[in-house]
């Protein structure tokens, strides 16, 4: 599993370095999701709960975003279509388009925040 995620990483760069789009009105790049995480107040078999919050400040869509999740940990159940785990990198909503207007959200019970979910990689995709 883990040489998939690798082989689809190095799809997606290299597909990002020759994909064109209509950006360049628009300068849109990695940098435009955004990560927030806090606490909700609840508690999961003796564990905070974490409300994580995805969102894409670009005009354009994002497709193909992967997040770093190195020592992420739950008691609570993600819903694989919103984020799928192999190994230290995760996929949000299986690929498909990510636009600004809907942001992304999930929680998890663990003992702290101790992942990022700092975007790596995706593919900006401009009508």
């Amino acid at each position: 599993m883990a040489a998939i995620m690798k082989f689809f990483i190095v799809i997606l760069f290299l597909f990002g370095l020759f994909s064109g789009g209509n950006c360049s009105q628009l300068p849109c790049s990695l940098s435009n999701i955004k990560v927030s995480q806090s606490k909700t107040g609840k508690m999961v078999q003796d564990k905070p709960e974490w409300k994580v919050t995805i969102k894409n400040d670009c005009d354009c869509s994002q497709k193909l975003v992967t997040l770093e999740c190195t020592g992420f940990e739950t008691v609570e159940p993600v819903d694989p279509s919103i984020m799928s785990f192999s190994g230290s990198v995760c996929l949000l909503i299986n690929g498909q388009p990510f636009l600004n207007s809907d942001p992304i959200s999930f929680n998890y019970a663990w003992d702290a925040d101790v992942t990022s979910f700092n975007p790596i990689s995706s593919v900006i995709n401009c009508p």
